[in-house]
């Protein structure tokens, strides 16, 4: 069982984003709904909290309200094994008013930042060759989704 469980506040759109989540990822699977009962009349029926499971990792989705916006003091990290997949995840997550940032991060519609990373880049960046790690590091500052052809041949030289 996992000990520690990232929870995300939502502003009643908790359910949209598990929905959203668990189409994009292969391995996912929507959870729990919890809603509102008698406790908060005005509230009751409607989406409290949900959970959901992303390739083995479970999250929680609260719809907190307005208070709290998402932003750039967090991002959740994909380790992708090629440039189909980091393409895959870029697309889904950038759609329906997603943005591109820089350097490997996005922000999904509803403000969640991701990094879509190939698993080759922190293998180059950590190279112990440091020419080579800064030629990757060099590439790497100039795309905002990752090319792995592009960061391959900066890597050679």
């Amino acid at each position: 069982m996992q000990k520690i469980t990232p929870c995300l506040w939502f502003d009643g759109q908790a359910e949209e984003a598990m929905n959203f989540y668990v189409s994009i990822f292969r391995n996912a699977k929507a959870g729990q709904i919890l809603r509102w009962g008698k406790e908060a009349p005005e509230k009751q029926g409607s989406v409290l909290l949900v959970t959901f499971e992303l390739d083995g990792q479970t999250f929680q989705a609260l719809n907190g309200g307005p208070e709290h916006k998402f932003n750039e003091a967090i991002s959740l990290s994909i380790d992708c094994k090629s440039q189909e997949e980091v393409d895959h995840y870029w697309n889904a997550l950038t759609a329906d008013g997603g943005k591109e940032v820089a350097c490997s991060w996005l922000k999904d519609k509803f403000g969640v930042s991701w990094q879509v990373v190939p698993d080759v880049l922190p293998k180059l960046l950590n190279d112990p060759d440091k020419a080579k790690a800064g030629r990757v590091m060099q590439a790497m500052m100039k795309m905002v989704k990752i090319d792995v052809a592009k960061i391959e041949e900066a890597a050679r030289g």
